[in-house]
This record gives structure tokens, C-alpha cells and sequence, in this order.
């Protein structure tokens, strides 16, 4: 018989890779919850943070541009300012993520952190 194709009691025909999971394509569909949702998370993680490095280049583009010929004044306290309010919201985010990994399994959160840095990968 040829051992490319298979027939079953119920007259269906399996190919061998159909039935082969050895070779998947996306190996990581046969992990856990935890790995799957920290593949999307940091897949759209990367995502996000390139369009918010290109908006944010373009924005200082433009102030620059427009501060150049007198059109706008740009305040540098006023930047500081934001900019320590960002970095403050970002080691929140950073304690709270860290929180939330340590309150999981070592399994689950092991798992959570290798689909992370592979969504960023795939990203």
C-alpha cells in the first residue's frame, strides 16, 4: 500500500501530512494558553511601539520645523515634564506586569514570557 495516502473504516482519505504534526508550521499552536496570549501581546507590543516611535519622530520633526520659523515656541520645561510623566507611567506599567507574573505558576509564567519575546520576534 502506498504510504502517502491512508484509508480509514469510514472511507476518508488522510494524507501523511495531514496526520503528521512533526513538521507543523506554527509549532507554537500547541502550547498553552498562557504562551499564546503572550505571543499576542507582544506581537501587537511591537506593533504599537514602532507606529509610537514613527508618530512620535514625526511630531518632533514638526515642532522642530515650526519652531524654526518663529511659528510656535517650544517650552523645555514643559517637555521635561512630559517626558517624566511618561517614564513614570512606563515603571508602573513595569511593576504591574511584574506583579502579575509573579502571582502566576512558574509553568504558566515561564510560558507567558518565552510567547512574548516570541511575538516581538514574529512582530
Amino acid at each position: 500500500m502506498n504510504d502517502e495516502y491512508a484509508v480509514d473504516s469510514y472511507n476518508t482519505v488522510n494524507t501523511a501530512s495531514s496526520t503528521s504534526h512533526d513538521g507543523s508550521a506554527f509549532p507554537f499552536l500547541e502550547m498553552g494558553t498562557s504562551f499564546v496570549i503572550g505571543l499576542a501581546v507582544g506581537y501587537f507590543f511591537k506593533k504599537f511601539f514602532k507606529l509610537f516611535l514613527l508618530l512620535t519622530g514625526l511630531a518632533i520633526v514638526v515642532l522642530f520645523v515650526l519652531e524654526s520659523k518663529g511659528t510656535i515656541h517650544v517650552d523645555d520645561k514643559m517637555i521635561e515634564s512630559g517626558v517624566s510623566s511618561g517614564i513614570d507611567s512606563f515603571q508602573g506599567l513595569v511593576a504591574m506586569v511584574k506583579d502579575r507574573l509573579s502571582n502566576m505558576k512558574i509553568s504558566s509564567g515561564a510560558s507567558a514570557v518565552a510567547g512574548f519575546f516570541a511575538g516581538i520576534k514574529f512582530g
